[in-house]
């Protein structure tokens, strides 16, 4: 197993930055091609991903660099990030499943388009996606709790990452 996670550990800052564009473009596949809207807490989530991508190309571009320290510091604080982006997710994920309240703004959040006006134009009932409903689950799994368990999977490569950077750095 370690084999194969070697080239991915090896450049995890690259690898971090592309898993994250990917968990964007799979989210807004399911909107523009789903046709669900982001909840304000989904709105959330992506916001780590858009994170996660500034500081895994700035280490990477600095660890081309030869700077270091700032690829390492990169790698430990893109498993923070994943980390906090997994709390994000589960929190979510237990507002939808309804262990707990969610955030009072818990509607709204979505785009809207020129049929959508002119359905409310017409008199029809405008319903905002709610943080508290799950737009989608699969094997028992909300879009949430998926986004929770990936971001739990990036959070330990990260850590896997930076315990294989520091191990080369002592041989």
């Amino acid at each position: 197993m370690r084999s194969f996670l070697r080239p991915f550990l090896d450049h995890w800052t690259l690898t971090a930055a592309c898993a994250s564009a990917a968990m964007l473009a799979i989210a807004h596949a399911f909107e523009r091609f789903g046709g669900l809207l982001p909840c304000h807490l989904c709105l959330y989530q992506r916001d780590v991903y858009w994170l996660a991508i500034c500081v895994a190309v700035a280490g990477f571009a600095l660890g081309y660099m030869r700077v270091a320290w700032a690829g390492k510091a990169a790698i430990v604080l893109l498993a923070l990030i994943f980390l906090a982006g997994a709390g994000i997710a589960g929190y979510h994920a237990g507002v939808e499943w309804k262990w707990w309240p969610g955030p009072t703004e818990c509607t709204g959040g979505g785009s809207i388009n020129l049929g959508d006006i002119k359905s409310f134009m017409a008199g029809a009932k405008v319903r905002p996606p709610r943080c508290d409903e799950a737009a989608w689950i699969f094997l028992g799994v909300s879009m949430a709790g998926w986004n929770c368990l990936i971001s739990l999977v990036l959070a330990g490569l990260s850590v896997l990452a930076a315990r294989r950077d520091v191990n080369l750095a002592h041989d």
